[in-house]
C-alpha cells in the first residue's frame, strides 16, 4: 500500500514537471539578466480597453484588465517591479527595438507585418459580430451570419473602417450601403431607421450597445456573440525578436494564468 502511495506520488511529481519546468525563470536570457540587474521590468503602457484599463480618479491602481494581471505575474516571479512607460499608438512597437521597455502591455492586434519584428504572447482574441432590429423579419428568423449574403438585404458599415473590406467579401451578394463614421461602434442610425438589416460590430463594444440600445439581435448567437470568430484577430502583449528563451516564459505563464485573464476580460466588458 505504501509503494503505492509512493508511485503515485512520483508520477504526480514526473507530470508536473515540464510545465514547471516551462515556468522556470531563464536566468540565461540576456533579457531576463539585464531585468533582474535593472530591478524592474518596464512595459509599455497605452490604454485600450477591456485589456488595459487605465484608472484617472487618482484613487487605487494605476492600471487594471488581463493586461496589467499578467505584467505583474512577470515581475512577482523575475522578482522586480512592474515599470510602466506611456507609449502611443505610433510608438508602442517601436520602443521594443530601441529597447525603451521591455515588453509593451498595450494591447496589439496580431497581424503578419508585426510578426516581422516582434514576437507575441496572445491572451485574447476580438472578432466581429452582426445586428439588426430584432423585429425585422430578415434578423429575427436568421440562424447564420451566411443567410445575409443574400438578395433583399441591406447591409450597413463605415466606409474606410476596418470592417469595410470584410463586409465585401462576407456578402457580395447583398446591397452594401457605406456611410460615414459618426463617432459610434457601428452605425446604428441606419438600423434603427430601417435604411439597413444589419451592420457590423466589434464584439466588445457590441455588449455595451446592446444594453443602451434595446430591440437588438446579434449573430452568430449565444454567448451575447462574444464566441463569434467573424475575423477573428488575435490580441496579445509583444516583445523584440530574437529573444526565444523569454518569450518561451513568458508564453508559458500565460498559459497557466489563461482561464483567470478570460475572466478578468469577461468582468471588464461587463463594466463598460
Amino acid at each position: 500500500m505504501m509503494n503505492r502511495a509512493v508511485a503515485l506520488i512520483a508520477l504526480s511529481w514526473i507530470a508536473a514537471t515540464p510545465v514547471q519546468a516551462q515556468e522556470t525563470v531563464p536566468t540565461n536570457s540576456p533579457r531576463v539578466q539585464a531585468i533582474q540587474k535593472a530591478g524592474a521590468l518596464r512595459v509599455g503602457v497605452l490604454a485600450n480597453p477591456p485589456w488595459l484599463v487605465e484608472n484617472t480618479t487618482g484613487g487605487g491602481e494605476q492600471w487594471s484588465g488581463p493586461g496589467w494581471t499578467l505584467a505583474k505575474e512577470y515581475a512577482r516571479l523575475l522578482g522586480v517591479k512592474l515599470q510602466p512607460v506611456p507609449v502611443s499608438h505610433e510608438t508602442k512597437v517601436p520602443v521594443l527595438a530601441a529597447n525603451q521597455v521591455d515588453m509593451t502591455i498595450s494591447p496589439l492586434s496580431v497581424t503578419p507585418q508585426r510578426l516581422q519584428v516582434i514576437d507575441f504572447i496572445t491572451y485574447a482574441s476580438t472578432s466581429l459580430c452582426v445586428f439588426g432590429r430584432a423585429d425585422n423579419p430578415k434578423v429575427a428568423n436568421a440562424k447564420s451570419i451566411d443567410e445575409f449574403n443574400q438578395e433583399g438585404v441591406v447591409v450597413a458599415y463605415y466606409t474606410g473602417g476596418g470592417e469595410e473590406h470584410w463586409v465585401k467579401t462576407r456578402f457580395p451578394k447583398a446591397t452594401l450601403r457605406g456611410v460615414s463614421t459618426a463617432g459610434t461602434a457601428a452605425p446604428v442610425e441606419e438600423i434603427m431607421a430601417k435604411r439597413a438589416d444589419i451592420t457590423p460590430i466589434n464584439r466588445i463594444p457590441w455588449v455595451a450597445l446592446n444594453k443602451k440600445v434595446k430591440g437588438l439581435k446579434a449573430l452568430p448567437e449565444g454567448n451575447n456573440c462574444q464566441d463569434s470568430k467573424e475575423m477573428g484577430t488575435d490580441i496579445g502583449s509583444a516583445i523584440d525578436k530574437n529573444q526565444p528563451e523569454f518569450l518561451a516564459w513568458l508564453k508559458a505563464v500565460e498559459a497557466r494564468m489563461q482561464k483567470d485573464l478570460t475572466a478578468e476580460e469577461t468582468a471588464m466588458i461587463e463594466k463598460m
